[in-house]
């Protein structure tokens, strides 16, 4: 159990702490403590719908009082099994649950004790892009049968069913519209943030102790939403979670509530419908990874990165191949994807690293599975990817025949992972050889050498061996920054800033840092960019720091890779740092404050960023794929 808010803590957290559930499509549903949709993105239902639509606002929010009582008045607020339950005054219990594959949410309600009385629910809604325009006025049509309610709105959305489980349930036709409804963090984001929505009356049922009460919303066919009751979808639901961790072994609360959290990533990549059937043709499970909730879609960087503590430590070996083997056949020019745009079928190619990240996750993944199947599939395809990055491919990022070494940059692009860009302004463009693209492609190198002599491939082995060998003896020649005892970040032009890229010549499975070295490396991270909640972007002298990631969408950019904390960072800095000191129970500090972390922001998950000083306030995506993956990772890598 993940305790999240308990009745004396402050009132503020009830509107500061959200709580998140989502369905393996994309979908979800999410909110804060205490009801209030502080975020464009906050209601019971968002479904993940196919290109164009993406995952699509559905059910925007459910207000609730009970007759003879008003308003609900909370309790306490926990996560029982990864799931959300408020417990109110008067014996009123309150879950949110989505089935596993289904763009469906079931509230339910129930009373552990006291007296029969009726709830009302009021749904509201207004169908847009979860990103969409909020001043348009909804126009909703009403259909009511029975239990059964229909809402529409335009031919371009689907219908929104609502199916009503309780004693005596009944929807009255009370029509309201809510003419000003204000998103707060929105408007301190500079987006969009106030519009209109519209509630077509006012659900009523009959609460009885012991006994489950509630709403289906669904976008689903009638025959799915009736085909389980409350009882059979809450079983399911628990009997999944119940195996996940099973299948996990993982040690301790902590690493199981992250291994909770780490399945709301795991999708299958619903909203591109013909990739999902091209891929399912071919016999395999077409998956994906979403990178962070809510506004993120599936990124290749953020999944290659994740993948290791998102599916293989947590035994969802079988999910790991297909998310590789889907990725492959995303490969142009050399290149994955970066990312995939919400409600398109085609990726964007614009990435340095992503590509050399595949490699990395690859290793890890036959490693854990010794799938060679899977390996020899992907092995020309790698072969492939380097052949081009010879040749030099999109972007200008290609080899540089000088020195061997893996050179990028185009004017108005950002290629690497600090990659914040507004209104035209790459904020660290890091044009030229960034330190971590190179650590990267000398990684890729020896993976892909290693893979070759085990398939007795020994002429394109001995091929990988030399264009490794050099790279090892350029980097190594021209990377030093003496004067600051670490890495330069960027070569031609040279920037010695000291940021924590400079933390994977060390970590990665095939350092190409020089070990004499490592040490001055490890010590001048942990010194200058190491915090509770992982590291810095950059050092606090530099004149470009920002302590605090805030405001509108420019000075959020222009502090995004500046100084604000990545907690995903945490875990190459825990692996560099055990092959330097190679003391599990010191490493595991470094992971002390995501703990506390988990009954904060989004309970039972950790967030994108974190301001960077004290009190490192969480900011950025609620939920991170690779946050919760690396720290994961850590944990059970590190256990005794």
């Amino acid at each position: 159990m993940q305790r999240g808010w308990t009745r004396g803590e402050p009132l503020e957290a009830l509107t500061a702490r959200e709580w998140l559930v989502t369905n393996g499509l994309g979908g979800y549903a999410c909110g804060t403590i205490g009801g209030a949709a502080t975020r464009r993105f906050h209601g019971p239902l968002v479904a993940a719908l196919p290109a164009p639509l993406g995952r699509t606002m559905m059910l925007n929010h459910l207000e609730e009082w009970v007759s003879d009582a008003g308003t609900l008045q909370l309790e306490e607020f926990f996560l029982d099994d990864g799931l959300p339950v408020w417990r109110y005054a008067n014996g009123l219990e309150k879950r949110v649950m989505m089935p596993y594959g289904q763009n469906t949410t079931y509230v339910i309600y129930r009373l552990t004790e006291g007296e029969a009385r009726t709830l009302n629910l009021r749904p509201s809604v207004k169908f847009r892009p979860h990103e969409g325009v909020l001043a348009d006025a909804p126009q909703v049509s009403l259909t009511i049968d029975g239990t059964r309610i229909e809402l529409r709105e335009t031919d371009d959305y689907p219908t929104l069913r609502l199916l009503l489980l309780g004693d005596d349930a009944r929807f009255d036709d009370e029509p309201r519209t809510l003419e000003r409804v204000i998103y707060p963090l929105e408007r301190d984001r500079g987006y969009d943030h106030e519009g209109p929505l519209s509630s077509p009356g006012v659900i009523r049922m009959t609460l009885r102790p012991g006994r489950y009460a509630g709403l289906v919303a669904s976008v689903e066919p009638w025959e799915v939403l009736e085909a389980m009751s409350i009882d059979d979808a809450l079983a399911a639901d628990r009997e999944r979670r119940e195996k996940m961790l099973a299948r996990a072994d993982v040690v301790g609360e902590v690493s199981e509530q992250l291994v909770l959290a780490a399945d709301q990533f795991i999708i299958c990549p619903h909203t591109r419908a013909a990739d999902e059937a091209r891929i399912a043709a071919a016999g395999d499970m077409p998956r994906t990874v979403i990178a962070g909730y809510h506004w993120f879609t599936d990124w290749g960087r953020d999944t290659m990165i994740s993948l290791e503590g998102l599916t293989l430590v947590t035994g969802r070996h079988r999910e790991a191949g297909s998310i590789l083997r889907t990725f492959a056949t995303y490969i142009r020019d050399g290149l994955i994807p970066n990312l995939f745009p919400e409600g398109e079928h085609g990726g964007l190619y614009h990435t340095a690293d992503a590509t050399m990240w595949f490699f990395h996750a690859v290793a890890r993944y036959v490693r854990w599975t010794d799938d060679r199947g899977t390996l020899r599939a992907l092995l020309p395809r790698m072969i492939e990817i380097i052949d081009h990055h010879l040749r030099g491919t999109h972007y200008n990022i290609r080899v540089d025949p000088a020195d061997g070494l893996l050179t990028q940059g185009a004017e108005g692009y950002q290629l690497t992972w600090m990659d914040a860009k507004v209104d035209g302004w790459v904020v660290t463009p890091r044009r030229g050889k960034p330190v971590e693209i190179n650590a990267l492609f000398y990684n890729a190198l020896r993976v892909l050498q290693r893979f070759l002599e085990e398939e007795e491939q020994q002429g394109e082995s001995q091929r990988m061996r030399a264009l490794a060998d050099r790279v090892y003896e350029s980097f190594n020649a021209r990377f030093w920054y003496d004067e600051g005892q670490h890495l330069y970040d960027v070569l031609d032009p040279g920037d010695p800033a000291l940021r924590p890229n400079q933390i994977f010549a060390v970590a990665l499975d095939h350092p190409v840092l020089d070990p004499s070295r490592w040490q001055a490396v490890v010590d001048v991270v942990e010194r200058e960019l190491v915090t509770p909640v992982g590291l810095r972007s950059l050092g606090r002298t530099h004149p470009d720091y920002k302590p605090n990631y805030h405001g509108d969408l420019r000075t959020r950019d222009a502090a995004y890779h500046q100084g604000t904390v990545w907690g995903w960072l945490i875990g190459p800095f825990v692996d560099a740092w055990m092959k330097v000191y190679r003391d599990p129970a010191g490493a595991l500090r470094f992971l002390d404050g995501f703990t506390p972390h988990l009954a904060d922001a989004c309970i039972g998950t950790i967030s994108e960023v974190f301001d960077a000083e004290a009190p490192f306030t969480p900011r950025g995506c609620a939920a991170q794929a690779w946050s919760v993956a690396e720290v994961l990772r850590c944990r059970e890598s590190l256990r005794p």
